[in-house]
């Protein structure tokens, strides 16, 4: 009996042991049960996030899965521009942004040599060559495939690896963006790993979170593609108003502050926006009063903004402010103060 208990209480000692070790493991894991795989969506979620991301040059490339290595040259809008540094993207935004609603066109000079997305250089010699590659990262993105920019890892971070049995092999120290794509990328099929949780993680809005486990991440992939894809329809609202802004010309139908709508001070002028940024009011009642000049600018974040700048000491200079754009069409612009919510104005199409 005394043997059967000794050899009981060294059985209870290994199991306790075991399942301390078990849930060691377990917790290293955070939200997954198990330990992730070359083929898990944790797997692809760190790979995506880590690819490198070439969209902070789209204006010149329009290619998010590559950037251009400078130095590079280009006809912008029918300018020739020498990229020789970053320094030198200011020249093509001003050109670019000369006219809200012409179409621009930029010609790149060949050859020349972009980064992609899994880090590797290629030398471009031709559009075919180009379109190639613009073709593959359309493909990517249709896919689900391409790298995630709404958000960025905190880093270090440390990667546990186990064999198949579950039984861990050792740790690695991840530095950066390109060493965790090329451990994602080049994980083998008899290869396992988790995460050591917690990481932090920063959203591109300047926020960050902490992240617990594998499912913490995705919630906090779909929370930002989400924004993504508010702020993407949100620029496309925002080059709509513009054209619509542009092609039109506005009276102000309502001018409400504190409950006190006071358009009538505005009936005699119609407003005009060109495509060069500037506004101009016009008096259509009496000629001797000289027209009001501007400037204004439509931008967009999650929402669509238009803010109006009139120059000189007139009724106008009510109306700079920074709008929120609540609602419009063709015929009608609704707006909203961004600083005082009871102060509106609605612009409507003559």
């Amino acid at each position: 009996m005394k043997t059967f208990k000794s050899i009981l209480g060294i059985t209870l000692i290994a199991m306790l042991s075991f399942t301390s070790c078990q849930d060691e493991i377990d917790n290293k894991i955070g939200q997954d049960p198990n330990t992730n795989d070359a083929n898990s969506v944790a797997t692809k979620n760190y790979k995506r996030t880590a690819m490198y991301d070439g969209s902070f040059d789209d204006f010149l490339d329009g290619n998010p899965c590559s950037s251009i290595l400078l130095p590079v040259t280009a006809t912008v809008n029918g300018t020739q521009v020498s990229i020789i540094s970053q320094l030198d993207y200011q020249q093509v935004i001003n050109i670019l942004g000369q006219f809200n609603t012409d179409d621009d066109q930029v010609v790149l000079q060949f050859p020349f040599t972009v980064r992609l997305s899994n880090y590797t250089e290629v030398l471009v010699t031709s559009q075919g060559n180009y379109d190639a590659i613009i073709q593959a990262c359309e493909e990517a993105n249709a896919q689900g495939e391409d790298a995630i920019s709404c958000l960025d890892i905190d880093f270090p971070i440390t990667i546990l690896t186990y064999n198949l049995n579950l039984e861990q092999t050792g740790s690695l120290v991840i530095q950066s963006e390109e060493q965790l794509y090329t451990y994602m990328d080049n994980l083998g099929n008899d290869e396992l790993f988790s995460i050591d949780y917690p990481i932090t993680i920063m959203f591109s809005n300047g926020t960050s979170a902490t992240i617990d486990g594998d499912s913490d991440l995705q919630s906090s992939i779909n929370e930002c593609l989400a924004e993504e894809d508010e702020m993407d329809e949100a620029e496309e609202n925002a080059d709509a108003l513009a054209e619509i802004l542009v092609d039109g010309v506005f009276k102000v139908q309502s001018f409400v502050n504190a409950g006190v709508d006071t358009a009538n001070e505005y009936a005699e002028f119609t407003i005009d926006f060109a495509n060069d940024w500037t506004v101009k009011a016009h008096n259509v009642v009496n000629a001797l009063v000289d027209d009001v000049e501007g400037t204004y600018e439509v931008a967009s974040e999650t929402e669509v903004f238009l803010s109006l700048d009139f120059s000189g000491t007139t009724s106008f200079n009510a109306l700079n402010q920074n709008w929120k754009v609540t609602s419009f069409s063709s015929t009608s612009v609704s707006l909203q103060s961004t600083t005082n919510a009871a102060v509106t104005l609605v612009l409507a199409q003559i």
